[in-house]
């Protein structure tokens, strides 16, 4: 009977062990000094949704960042807030 190859499977642990521990560069956004993000779910109709996403299309942008402005806009940072 013929050795099966080796083959390296879809969860296979790194062999150098300074891969397991460092995270990809991720590029920083406007406005977000870190570079992480935060899920944020809400509920809305679907009536609402389609008039946002029809909002972002004609403005050129994706949903995700015209909620990001619209947010930072109506809730900006203060003196003392951490970034």
């Amino acid at each position: 009977m013929s050795e099966r190859p080796t083959r390296r499977g879809f969860a296979a642990r790194p062999a150098d062990p300074e891969h397991w521990i460092k995270a990809a560069e991720v590029p920083a956004r406007d406005g977000d000094a870190a570079g992480f993000t935060a899920r944020l779910t809400i509920d809305v109709t679907p009536e609402l949704r389609g008039r946002i996403k029809i909002a972002a299309f004609r403005r050129g942008v994706t949903v995700a960042d015209m909620l990001r402005e619209l947010l930072a806009r109506e809730f900006p940072t203060t003196e003392g807030d951490p970034s």
